[in-house]
C-alpha cells in the first residue's frame, strides 16, 4: 500500500516530521521495487534517520518546504518525478519565493534554491554540463530570458 503524510504505518508516528516524510518516500520506493511492507518499513526508517543526521539544515528546510506532501500525495499514479527520465532534460533557473531555483525540466520539485540568480545559473550550468543538456534561464515573470548551451 502506498503511504502518504496523511496515511502511514503507526510505527512512523513518533518520528520527527522530516524523518517521517523521508521514511515514507523511501518505503514507497522500496515497495515499488518489490520489497515486502514488513521489510521496507524498518529499512526506510533507518535510512531516513541516517539521512536526517547527515542532511544540512538547508536540505531539511527545502525538503519540508513541500509541507506534508510526499510523492504519493502529489500524484499517486506517477513515479518519483526525478531520476533517469530527467537526465536528458534541460535545467531551468526560475524565480522562487526564497530566491532563485534550479529545476530539471519536468521535475516536480526544485533541486536547489540559491539566494541570487547568478548563483542559480552557475549551479544549473554545473548540473547541465554533467548531463550534457542546456540551461534555460527565466525572468521573474516566468518568460524565457536566454538559453545556455553546455558541453557533456
Amino acid at each position: 500500500m502506498p503511504w502518504s503524510m496523511k496515511d502511514y504505518p503507526a510505527s512512523l508516528k513518533n518520528l520527527e516530521k522530516p524523518v517521517r516524510k523521508k521514511a515514507i518516500d523511501i518505503a514507497n520506493a522500496m515497495i515499488d521495487e518489490g520489497y515486502e511492507e514488513g521489510r521496507a518499513i524498518p529499512i526506510a526508517t533507518s535510512k531516513a534517520k541516517e539521512w536526517a543526521e547527515n542532511a544540512s539544515t538547508d536540505e531539511i528546510d527545502d525538503f519540508l518546504t513541500h509541507d506534508d506532501e510526499t510523492e504519493r500525495d502529489a500524484d499517486p499514479s506517477s513515479g518519483s518525478g526525478s531520476g533517469p527520465e530527467l537526465m536528458n532534460k534541460a535545467e531551468h533557473v526560475i524565480k522562487h519565493k526564497k530566491g532563485w531555483a534550479v529545476k530539471a525540466e519536468g521535475a516536480k520539485r526544485v533541486s536547489e534554491i540559491k539566494d541570487t540568480k547568478k548563483e542559480a545559473i552557475e549551479r544549473a550550468k554545473e548540473i547541465a554540463a554533467h548531463k550534457g543538456t542546456e540551461v534555460i534561464v527565466h525572468l521573474a515573470d516566468g518568460s524565457v530570458q536566454r538559453k545556455i548551451k553546455t558541453g557533456s
